[in-house]
């Protein structure tokens, strides 16, 4: 029995021991962290050195779930930013609003103050037209081709301030400093600028604006040439209705344009109002006007 137990243990000995199957990324995990005691690999890392594909557990962030080490965010805005976007577009708004606004505000503006200056003008209206009629033959009201909105002709009215034989009807002769073809209530009418109060009728109509760019005759003259030679920005003028006062009148340029420094600052100033234009100017434009030219008087 002793022999038999003995060869029994020498049987065990010399039979070779299987190793224990190791999944390969196991494996090569167990050596990492034999080799580096201090660094840890988990399972999922391991996995994926293998090539060997994991369930991705819910709820695991994703970096986790990646294998990135960084996670891409949608950028914040800053708060300056933000906040200084919000006031562009709210601006933007702003302004857009005020634009479509602005022609049916200055219209009402224009309707409602050509109707109140009929109706309470009215008495020195009919003194003028009995004035006119009774200083020279011919009619009350002078009316002329001028140029409105988009280039379109319309008549404007004005109070006869010529002698009829000696008046142009084209408008291209321009008035002068004690122009002989004036009439002497037609002096008085011309330096108080109430020869222009017809000019309400127009307004009412649609025909003219309170404030704009004076109504020029076509073919008018600017240095001895015509305007549009003159100044090829002249007919963008034409954007809007003309007025019976404008930024130029209240700056003082009206008048003859046989003078080319005066002929240009008269288009300047009309350009001008065009990218300025506001209900605030217009009402500023109104009492210079009245300020300017009904006490003090400087038209000829």
């Amino acid at each position: 029995m002793v022999h038999e137990f003995m060869d029994g243990e020498a049987r065990k000995r010399s039979t070779p021991v299987k190793a224990a199957r190791r999944l390969p990324f196991f494996s090569r995990a167990l050596s990492e962290r034999n080799l580096a005691p201090g660094r840890h690999v988990g399972p999922l890392t391991a996995g994926r050195q293998h090539g060997v594909a994991l369930p991705v557990e819910l709820g695991a962030p994703l970096a986790a779930q990646t294998g990135t080490s960084q996670v891409h965010q949608p950028a914040i805005p800053a708060p300056e930013e933000t906040l200084q976007d919000a006031l562009a577009a709210a601006s933007g708004i702003h302004n857009g609003l005020r634009a479509r606004i602005r022609p049916f505000l200055k219209r009402s503006i224009d309707i409602a103050g050509s109707a109140a200056g009929l109706i309470l003008l009215s008495p020195l209206l009919a003194g003028l037209a009995i004035g006119v009629k009774l200083s020279s033959p011919g009619p009350v009201i002078f009316r002329q081709a001028r140029y409105g909105r988009n280039n379109e002709l319309f008549m404007a009215l004005k109070f006869r301030s010529m002698y009829v034989a000696k008046q142009d009807a084209t408008g291209v002769a321009q008035t002068r400093k004690n122009d002989p073809r004036i009439t002497p209530i037609g002096r008085f009418l011309r330096k108080s600028n109430f020869d222009e109060l017809p000019q309400l009728w127009n307004v009412l109509k649609g025909e003219m604006s309170l404030v704009g760019p004076r109504p020029h005759v076509p073919g008018m003259l600017a240095a001895g040439k015509l305007y549009e030679e003159f100044d090829t920005r002249y007919l963008t003028r034409h954007q809007v209705r003309p007025g019976i006062t404008g930024l130029a009148q209240v700056n003082g340029f009206r008048g003859e344009t046989t003078d080319p420094y005066h002929a240009s600052m008269r288009l300047e100033y009309d350009l001008q109002y065009l990218k300025s234009q506001s209900t605030r100017g217009d009402l500023k434009i109104i009492v210079m006007t009245v300020v300017n030219e009904f006490t003090r008087g400087s038209g000829y």
